[in-house]
Parts: structure tokens; C-alpha cells; sequence
């Protein structure tokens, strides 16, 4: 019985891009044993497009409408999480449509700015983390309580009955989000 060769680097990454959005960085190479001078090759040969420091993505991979969000993620790097009107846009609520992806890191970037992304530092736990899409998000919950700043009152109302009635908040976060919506009501 012949054994299958190993999977080829490009294999290994393009799998993972596949899970991402078409995106792959250079953390996830070197957790596939990826060595950085593959990831230049795999560039300079037309497989890869780079898109940041650290960042490519796989051109023969389909772009989709999620895209821009997991980009955004990746780029601020291990442990980022999409947060407020951006979760809410990702999943079409309260009309949401930021001029700008927010982004919450627990420590500093040191990458030259982006205009499409905003960096906000802060500890989110792990109660109000999600993955919707394939893409590292705080919960409907949190982004709807921390949209009260950029999101009229009234449209975080509706969004967040919307959110129930599409099963994005159960029983509990759905009183929880109406209290806090409650107290900061115009």
C-alpha cells in the first residue's frame, strides 16, 4: 500500500484560505510549517496577492460579500475581533452601513493606518465573542450595546428585535440589550 504525498505548501495554505475568505497570513503559514520565502514565491508567482503586512490572499478564490470584514480582522492580527455597526452591517442589521470597519484589539497595531479600518483597543471576553461567517466578531448582543454612540436609538430598537426574531439573541441577551438600550434612550 503506497502512501499519499504530502500535502504541497500551496495546498496547505489555499485549505486554510479557504476557511477565511480567501485571506491567509503569515501566522497561519508558519503554524502549516510554512516557510516565509514560500509565501514571497507563491506572491511573486501570481497565486498570492499581498494585502498588508503579513496578509495575502489567494486570487483564484471567488471574492465574496464578507470579504472586507475577515480582511479587516486579519490585518489587525491574532486575537482581533470585528465589533460595533461593523457586526451590525455584517448581518444586515439596524441599516448599518459604517464609513469605516471597526475593530477591537487587546494590544497595540504597530501597522501604518487604514482608512477603511478603525482600531479600537479593549478586552472583549469570551461570553461576548462569536464567529459568524467564518469571521471573529463580538456577539449581536455587544454590538448592539456598543453601537449606542454611532447608531440612532431607534434603529438599534428595531435591529435588536429583528436579532431576536432571526435567533441572534436568546431570551437573556435580548433583556439584557433592551436595559441598556433603555438607559441611554434620547
Amino acid at each position: 500500500m503506497t502512501q499519499s504525498p504530502a500535502p504541497t505548501s500551496r495546498r496547505r495554505l489555499y485549505d486554510r484560505a479557504l476557511d477565511q475568505h480567501g485571506f491567509v497570513t503569515s501566522t497561519d503559514a508558519r503554524a502549516l510549517g510554512v516557510e516565509r520565502a514560500e509565501m514571497h514565491r507563491l506572491a511573486r508567482n501570481g497565486w498570492l496577492e499581498r494585502r498588508g503586512h503579513g496578509l495575502y490572499r489567494f486570487l483564484d478564490i471567488p471574492y465574496g460579500d464578507h470579504d472586507a470584514y475577515m480582511e479587516a480582522v486579519l490585518w489587525a492580527g491574532p486575537g482581533a475581533v470585528l465589533s460595533h455597526d461593523a457586526v451590525l452591517a455584517l448581518h444586515e442589521l439596524a441599516e448599518a452601513n459604517p464609513r469605516t470597519l471597526r475593530v477591537t484589539v487587546s494590544r497595540r497595531v504597530r501597522r501604518a493606518p487604514r482608512a477603511s479600518i478603525t482600531l479600537l483597543r479593549g478586552d472583549v471576553p469570551d461570553s461576548d465573542r462569536a464567529t459568524y461567517h467564518g469571521i471573529p466578531c463580538t456577539t449581536v448582543a455587544r454590538a448592539l450595546i456598543d453601537s449606542r454612540d454611532l447608531v440612532m436609538h431607534t434603529r438599534l430598537v428595531e435591529a435588536m428585535e429583528q436579532a431576536h426574531e432571526r435567533g441572534l439573541l436568546h431570551g437573556e441577551e435580548h433583556t439584557r440589550v433592551a436595559v441598556a438600550l433603555a438607559e441611554c434612550r434620547p
